[in-house]
């Protein structure tokens, strides 16, 4: 009997460790949509759109020819900040196929054309959602990025 009681100890203390994730995507987004709100009030000089994806964005420099689509591969210099200003990450010269970002430059840089610069905030949800790569970078984290697109191929 003390055996049973031994193992349905252990088995109980086993699922009571497991640690449900109680995530909310819908929670977050609003959490997102208000900290981007309030960024944007104390940041009267960003005139940011919210595009259908999400992501807001602001032209700073429209740049010049045709915009980059979904399959372009881009080169780009980039500064990214959370925001509260600081800065997790910051590339000169960086080249990646579109596809193989997170979502939110997916949506936001084919507002731009080449030469032109933008400035992208992007919810949580189109950058590392629910988990933090890592460089500083917490979980639910809303990203600032200024880019510079200095060309891209389709």
């Amino acid at each position: 009997m003390k055996k049973y009681i031994l193992i349905l100890t252990v088995i109980l203390a086993g699922f009571s460790s497991c640690k449900k994730d109680s995530f909310d995507a819908n929670k977050q987004a609003a959490t997102d949509e208000a900290a981007i709100q309030a960024y944007l009030a104390a940041n009267p000089n960003i005139k940011a759109t919210k595009d259908a994806n999400g992501v807001y964005y602001q032209v700073i420099t429209e740049g010049t020819g045709s915009n980059p689509t979904s399959t372009s591969t881009v080169r780009v210099n980039y500064v990214g900040t959370l925001l509260n200003g600081s800065q997790f990450d910051a590339g000169t010269g960086f080249t990646s196929s579109l596809s193989s970002v997170v979502k939110g430059w997916q949506y936001g840089l084919p507002h731009v054309k080449a030469g032109g610069r933008i400035l992208l905030i992007i919810p949580s949800a189109l950058g590392y959602g629910n988990t933090s790569p890592g460089a500083g970078i917490p979980k639910n984290s809303v990203l600032v990025f200024t880019i510079d697109l200095l060309g891209f191929n389709n």
